[in-house]
């Protein structure tokens, strides 16, 4: 089992940056697919980004060329970087990690079903 821990989120205005971290304890990272959801006020939770260590990351269209998902193993560490925000971009981050396959990343990131492991989550706000 993995745990998992964010941080990073908080308030920043529109066009700003923040980069979350998602902690992960108990296992090797590069043993799941990583990914980030976020969810806004009245909203379901929607996927954003995914990465798999084998050099492949999927995105989200709304997030694609502002959001960059990256990971580091010998941290425990997956990252978001999130540039030009907006404030449609205002929710709780959640980092995510799946025990499937690497080769199905871009069939099944995008499926809050296919990850395992959750963490609890942190508050971006973008003022506009």
């Amino acid at each position: 089992q993995v745990q998992l821990v964010e941080s990073g989120g908080g308030l920043v205005q529109a066009g700003g940056s923040l980069r979350l971290s998602c902690a992960a304890s108990g296992r090797t990272l590069t043993n799941y697919i990583m990914g980030w959801f976020r969810q806004a006020p009245g909203k379901e939770r929607e996927f954003v980004a995914a990465l798999n260590w084998s050099d492949s990351t999927y995105y989200t269209e709304s997030v694609k060329g502002r959001f960059t998902i990256s990971g580091d193993n010998a941290k425990s560490t997956v990252y978001l970087q999130m540039n030009s925000l907006k404030a449609e971009d205002t929710a709780v981050y959640y980092c995510a990690a799946s025990i499937g396959e690497r080769r199905d990343l871009y069939k099944r990131a995008w499926t809050r079903a296919w990850y395992d492991y959750w963490g609890q989550g942190t508050q971006v706000t973008v003022s506009s």
